[in-house]
């Protein structure tokens, strides 16, 4: 990869960029640039941030076409997703870890030996290495074993399989000289936004440093260490030996990888913070900016900072005054000596999740050195002891799931497009919070967030108060407190060694005054599990299940506390599973229906407390998806938790149209379980209704049943012998018939339909679509039982990322081996499977078939631009 000596452009959300080349002497001279410049940056930022890849990389070529010339930033964000060479090393024996620090000198003792020979050196072989893309997670590719972690879903990678759980990345770059020579003009940054775990980092066999962590971003100048005009080398070695969670984690550089190049004066690493002082009735705005700018040079430099606020079209509606800062060499200087006024602000909401734009300029010698932009959103939160969570003045309830980050076919490593389609699942039953269980999250996934306005609870990973504890806590805060979907700052999870003590109370009141110093504009919380110490030192007392926290009578003996559930039982199982069978030891009834708990339909139970309760800001069930680890109570062979309301796949389980029910405004009608229940013949059958309707009535194979009331939050039964045939649910509003829904017994498998969630993706070698497979009758009914296996042809310009079917006790593989699989195969579970197809770099139509032995072949076809 090659950097061009001047390349004109932008920085989108915390410094990334789609960029484009575009030579200086192409440009065109035009009348007042300042102004033109000033409107061609705060256009393209919005592109950046609201339109297809497609569109972005067009309207800035054809803008900085016109308006390049005038901009002198160098500030661009370059990911390096592609061209890595890995390979499995070894965490007992060096020998095998291509004998990592056993030199006489090694990587610890000198900056940098020329005797180096391990992957760190740039003379290292890696010919034999495999090719991979970023993210990537290598322990997708692992087999199980019933020895093996019980929490991280029974993958062989850990302490007992040191041959597993070492990785190294190697990856070379170019990057072309730039200046004089006399100093260095420009400064070039390597981010990880995530690698699992401990993670060392070198670049041209200096060695940067150590992440112990598999969940912080990390940041390294390697400026003084480039090579210019020739070979870069990037390795990194990750080591998941050690568990940081107690759920799949997967292993390796799992999140994006960015080369961020700025000028000698320029906007910090994250070095931006813009907050807003809003009151009702919100006709006004004070917009605070604070800044950290870098001085990177040798010598005293003074520059000059400013700041526009753009809205969603690109027009300046607010500005600073400039501000004159003097940077000794090597020094960075905090401002917040900014504000810009705004009148009439368009207030960010779930319903309408409105972005502006703050470009923050600086200028040395009245020549432009860096263009910052930071995304941001106006919006009034509040958690009020009486009436709940606020947002803009209104009470609204937390509809929250809590979600893990780990997908079928692809682990842990998920690529953008499939964080945008697992959200919008979540938005369509109805969710309007997440909670990032339990650390932080990608930053890509909460930019998605912003643009489709849902909350966020942001979580630390581990609570404590020393240095390896608050570095980590503010460098979650301090990269994400710009995103407006952000409500609250999460400083730990169920800490039962502090929950009871009096030390408890110390770490979380200290805990909550640290982050108050990183950003005094959002309260934070601890999930607590039923201690009673601990939460006493909150802002917001956040309460894990109802049943062990007696939050009722808590909350009568402390009337002044702010109160959310930050976690709630599901009580969901295996989608479409309604018996318990010894055959499938993996898989489970939900305990919505099995009385376990003394409680039919749990899932209402947290829904109908927080809901009933004005003073209760909203609930986050477990979990959203289910995820990989954890498969609690049952054992090997089942891998995933269970308790997701969508399953593996994102495919909805029964529950999720109970939520949608109470969640929505969209008229629901869901009658369970299906009528394929073959070898239950004259047995008698519980038949459930999710409904919103005001009344529901029930016929069985011609028989009526009833027609009953539907209680607020709740659902209804009716008992029925079962035979083949059908059963209809007739809804009714306001003593009119609105629905109906039939589910039939239906034939046997006869073909497969293949749907994508998209007709066109971008061919960026990043974008995928994500196909539903479904097994269907004759007569196009899906066969809710069907699991025959299928293989899977691709043709075109892209690949199969991944496959999966939702059963939790599916031990075969389910992501390919190599990096262009255009073959793969996966047993459908209860008639549905998926399928990630990633485009490649080049435009292309590309066909993906489903065969499967007697049945009909499916084919979808999908455009790749």
């Amino acid at each position: 990869m090659s950097l061009p000596p001047k390349i004109y452009l932008l920085s989108s959300p915390h410094g990334r960029v789609v960029h484009v080349f575009v030579h200086a002497h192409q440009q065109k001279k035009l009348k007042n640039p300042q102004k033109k410049l000033r409107h061609c940056f705060a256009f393209c930022s919005l592109i950046c941030t609201f339109a297809t890849d497609m569109k972005k990389m067009l309207l800035l070529a054809l803008l900085l076409h016109v308006f390049g010339a005038q901009a002198q930033s160098v500030r661009e964000t370059i990911r390096l997703d592609k061209g890595w060479k890995f390979a499995m090393g070894h965490a007992a024996d060096p020998k095998k870890d291509f004998g990592c620090g056993t030199e006489y000198f090694n990587y610890l003792t000198k900056a940098n030996s020329i005797h180096n020979e391990g992957p760190y050196a740039q003379k290292f072989d890696d010919s034999g290495w495999q090719e991979v893309q970023i993210p990537h997670d290598w322990v997708t590719t692992l087999p199980y074993a019933g020895n093996a972690s019980h929490s991280h879903g029974y993958k062989t990678v850990g302490w007992k399989y040191p041959e597993h759980s070492v990785g190294w990345y190697r990856k070379k770059i170019t990057i072309e000289p730039s200046g004089d020579g006399n100093e260095l003009p420009c400064r070039y940054y390597l981010q990880f936004d995530g690698i699992f775990r401990n993670a060392r980092v070198w670049f041209n066999g200096f060695y940067m440093g150590t992440e112990p962590s598999g969940y912080a971003t990390q940041v390294y100048d390697v400026t003084e260490y480039v090579n210019y005009g020739g070979e870069n080398l990037i390795c990194v070695r990750a080591d998941a030996t050690l568990e940081e969670g107690w759920f799949y984690e997967g292993a390796g550089i799992y999140r994006d990888v960015w080369l961020v190049k700025t000028a000698a004066v320029s906007v910090a690493p994250f070095g931006t913070f813009v907050y807003a002082d809003l009151k009702q009735p919100y006709d006004q705005a004070t917009i605070h900016v604070e800044t950290e700018v870098s001085n990177h040079s040798l010598t005293t430099q003074q520059c000059e900072v400013s700041h526009s606020l753009l809205d969603a079209d690109g027009k300046e509606v607010a500005k600073s005054a400039p501000s004159t800062l003097t940077l000794k060499a090597k020094q960075t200087i905090h401002s917040s000596l900014f504000t810009l006024h705004l009148n009439h602000p368009h207030l960010w909401s779930t319903a309408d999740p409105y972005l502006y734009q703050v470009v923050t300029t600086v200028k040395v010698a009245g020549k432009v050195t860096d263009v910052y932009t930071t995304t941001t959103g106006l919006r009034d939160i509040a958690f009020d002891s009486e009436r709940g969570f606020l947002l803009n003045g209104e009470p609204l309830k937390l509809k929250g799931v809590n979600m893990h980050q780990d997908h079928a076919g692809v682990g842990a490593a998920i690529p953008d497009a499939l964080q945008a389609w697992r959200i919008r699942q979540l938005k369509a039953m109805g969710c309007n919070a997440y909670r990032a269980s339990h650390n932080p999250m990608t930053p890509a996934l909460l930019d998605i967030c912003d643009r489709e306005g849902i909350f966020v609870i942001d979580e630390n990973r581990l609570m404590g108060i020393n240095e390896e504890h608050l570095r980590l806590l503010e460098r979650m805060i301090k990269r994400d407190r710009n995103h407006p979907c952000i409500i609250l700052w999460s400083d730990g999870n169920e800490e039962w060694g502090l929950e009871n003590t009096v030390q408890g109370k110390r770490v979380a009141e200290a805990m909550r005054q640290y982050t108050r110093l990183y950003d005094p504009t959002r309260p934070s919380t601890v999930a607590n599990a039923g201690g009673g110490e601990l939460i006493k030192g909150l802002d917001v007392v956040g309460f894990n299940y109802i049943v062990q926290n007696d939050v009722d009578n808590r909350k009568k003996a402390n009337p002044s506390w702010k109160i959310v559930g930050t976690e709630e039982t599901t009580g969901c199982g295996t989608r479409g599973c309604y018996f318990n069978t010894p055959e499938y030891p993996g898989r489970m009834v939900s305990l919505n229906r099995t009385m376990e708990q003394n409680y039919e339909n749990i899932i209402e139970r947290g829904w109908k407390f927080y809901d009933e309760r004005p003073w209760a800001a909203g609930l986050f069930y477990w979990t959203g998806f289910d995820y990989r680890g954890e498969p609690n109570p049952l054992g090997f062979p089942a891998h995933d938790s269970e308790f997701g309301i969508l399953d593996y796949c994102g495919f909805p389980k029964d529950e999720a149209f109970y939520l949608k029910a109470w969640w929505t405004d969209e008229p629901v009608l869901h009658v369970f379980p299906h009528w394929n229940l073959q070898g239950h013949e004259g047995e008698e059958i519980a038949l459930w209704v999710y409904s919103n309707c005001d009344e529901v009535e029930l016929t069985v194979n011609g028989k009526k049943l009833g027609r009953q009331p539907m209680p607020k939050n709740g659902h209804l039964t009716w008992k029925a012998v079962y035979q083949p045939g059908k059963v209809v649910a007739t809804g009714y509003k306001g003593g009119k018939r609105i629905m109906t829904e039939t589910i039939a017994t239906t034939g046997s498998a006869a073909k497969t339909m293949l749907k994508a969630d998209r007709e066109c993706i971008a061919a960026d070698g990043r974008d995928l679509a994500v196909i539903t497979v479904e097994v269907q009758d004759a007569k196009g009914r899906r066969v809710p039982d069907a699991c025959p296996m299928l293989s899977f042809q691709l043709e075109g310009e892209a690949h199969i990322l991944g496959v999966g079917n939702g059963d939790p006790m599916y031990l075969g593989d389910d992501h390919p081996k190599g990096n262009d699989c255009r073959q793969f195969a996966v047993p459908a579970f209860n008639g549905l499977a998926q399928v990630l197809v990633q485009s490649s770099g080049s435009p292309s139509t590309v066909t993906l078939r489903c065969l499967a032995e007697g049945l009909s072949t499916g084919i979808v076809t999908i455009t790749a631009k």
